[in-house]
């Protein structure tokens, strides 16, 4: 299993800066984001498949600095009820797609998307509530007429590019748990699977690791490694579900943080453990966004963290 970071991390260095920092700092990966929710600071998806020899020299600028990509990431809201932006998301998901053919890349990262109300509104709508009975029908009009017809295409588009799409179970997309997963895998095709990150499970409640036994081998594609710090007496008080901002980490149920900030080392032990035992042997891909210290600070700390956790379980793997 190999240690790498998502670059967009590193918003303020050029692509070759965040390279070099990446192969300064011990890591043996990068993943790279293509637009939609990323600002794709490090990747022109038009370079890369008009300019004749932009690909060829990306890949020569990473292996020159003894890394690999271990996946294009193209994170949006493929389905988004807004016509323009459902249009552009689902163009750069294309693009991804044939960008990571030409680089001989094997996995791009995505969400389901979110469908709206179906009516002309202009935002999406996350249902997540059985009552009232509209909430229902809703949530089975958006799998019937938006998110299986687009899925079904999307799926093996993939597949016949000789890519797998990694979905991020992400709260506020159609797929958010276990459940939702599979049944979107179910739909597209087996190419389909998770891009597996815990941060996003662990404050709906979920446990990251009954989840991915649950999920077994073949279905993992890609690994995100980012944490969450759950908040006691906050939920005890006003539950999970929080609209506060991100920034006010002195009152949220739960904040995001740097690996190791959340869960400690016999945690993560058991993640990197169970991945094994499933058959995972790819990336553990950094992601950054804990508001509490620096980009390079949190990196830096996480692969700290991290870096004996993974040697350590190559030979532990046999204790869960």
């Amino acid at each position: 299993m190999k240690l790498g970071l998502y670059t967009d991390s590193l918003q303020d260095l050029s692509f070759t800066q965040a390279l070099d920092f990446a192969a300064a700092s011990g890591l043996e990966a990068i993943e790279l984001g293509a637009g939609n929710f990323s600002n794709a600071p490090h990747f022109n998806l038009d370079q890369v498949l008009d300019q004749p020899g932009a690909a060829e020299a990306l890949l020569a600028a990473v292996a020159e600095r003894g890394l690999v990509i271990s996946a294009l990431n193209c994170n949006g809201n493929l389905l988004d009820a807004h016509p323009q932006r459902r249009r552009h998301s689902q163009e750069v998901y294309h693009k991804t797609v044939r960008a990571a053919q030409k680089l001989g890349l094997p996995t791009v990262v995505t969400m389901s998307g979110c469908p709206g109300d179906l009516h002309g509104g202009a935002y999406p709508n996350w249902v997540t509530c059985t009552w009232q009975t509209e909430y229902l029908e809703l949530l089975d009009r958006q799998w019937a007429e938006a998110i299986e017809p687009f899925w079904q295409v999307a799926g093996p588009f993939a597949a016949a590019h000789g890519v797998n799409v990694a979905i991020e179970m992400h709260p506020g997309q159609a797929v958010y748990n276990t459940r939702t997963l599979l049944r979107l895998r179910s739909v597209a095709g087996p190419n389909l699977g998770a891009n597996f990150d815990p941060s996003h499970l662990f404050w709906q409640g979920m446990d990251p690791l009954v989840v991915l036994r649950a999920l077994g081998p073949g279905v993992v594609f890609h690994v995100h490694a980012k944490d969450t710090r759950l908040d006691p007496p906050e939920i005890a008080l006003n539950g999970v579900l929080d609209t506060r901002s991100m920034a006010r980490l002195d009152q949220r149920s739960w904040a995001f943080r740097a690996v190791g900030y959340g869960h400690d080392a016999g945690w993560w032990r058991d993640f990197i453990s169970i991945l094994r035992l499933i058959g995972y042997d790819g990336v553990l891909s950094i992601e950054h966004e804990d508001r509490l210290m620096g980009s390079r600070e949190g990196i830096l700390k996480s692969i700290e963290f991290l870096k004996p956790l993974l040697l350590r379980t190559a030979a532990e793997s046999w204790i869960i």
